[in-house]
C-alpha cells in the first residue's frame, strides 16, 4: 500500500495514478479552494497531467522521505485529503514545508492537527530536520488555529502573489509559521 505513516485514526500513504478522481473531487469543492483559488476548481486535466505526475515524481526526487501523501481513515478507508512534508525547491535540505488539504466533509474532526503532528514528529525524530514551516492567508483562521495547536509560531508576513489578489481577504497578505525541534 506504500504506507508512509500511521496515526491513531489515519493512514498516510503514497499517492498512485489511481488517485486522480479523489484529487479532482477534493479540488472541485469551492470551500476547499476558497483561500487557494478563490473557490475556482482545479481543472481535471491539470490534476491528471500536472499535479498527480508531480506528486508521484516527488517520491523519487526525495527518496520517499518527503512528498505529498494521501490520507485515509483507518476504520473506513475513506479518502480524507492529503498532507505534505517537503523541502522547498532550492532551499536548505534540513527545512521542510508542512501542508494539508482536507475534504470539507472531514473538517472539524481533528484530522488536520493529527496528521500534521505525526509529520512534525517524523520530521524531527526520523528525518533530523532543523525547521518545519507552513504558510497560509492571514484571514484563514481555521488553518492558523491548526498551526498554533501544533506549537508553530508566526515567523513572518507574506505579500499576496499577483495571481491570488482577487481572493477574499488577499489584501491582508499571508503569514508564515515555523517550528523547530526545541519548540
Amino acid at each position: 500500500m506504500n504506507t508512509y505513516l500511521h496515526t491513531e485514526r489515519l493512514i498516510l500513504r503514497r499517492f498512485t495514478a489511481d488517485d486522480a478522481d479523489a484529487l479532482i473531487e477534493l479540488d472541485s469543492d469551492p470551500e476547499v479552494m476558497r483561500y487557494l483559488t478563490g473557490g475556482a476548481p482545479t481543472a481535471p486535466d491539470e490534476i491528471r497531467e500536472r499535479d498527480l505526475p508531480g506528486i508521484l515524481a516527488g517520491y523519487e526526487r526525495w527518496g520517499g522521505d518527503f512528498g505529498v501523501f494521501a490520507a485515509e481513515t483507518k476504520d473506513r478507508g475513506v479518502f480524507v485529503g492529503w498532507f505534505l512534508l517537503r523541502p522547498e525547491p532550492g532551499g536548505p535540505a534540513d527545512e521542510a514545508e508542512l501542508g494539508y488539504r482536507l475534504r470539507r466533509a472531514e473538517w472539524g474532526k481533528g484530522y488536520a492537527t493529527e496528521g500534521s503532528r505525526a509529520l512534525l514528529d517524523k520530521a524531527f525524530t526520523e528525518l533530523g530536520l532543523r525547521t518545519v514551516w507552513a504558510e497560509t492567508m492571514t484571514v484563514n483562521r481555521s488553518s492558523r488555529n491548526v498551526l498554533e495547536k501544533l506549537g508553530m509560531t508566526v515567523t513572518g508576513t507574506l505579500d499576496t502573489p499577483p495571481d491570488m489578489r482577487s481572493i477574499e481577504g488577499a489584501e491582508h497578505g499571508g503569514v508564515r509559521y515555523g517550528i523547530t525541534p526545541r519548540d
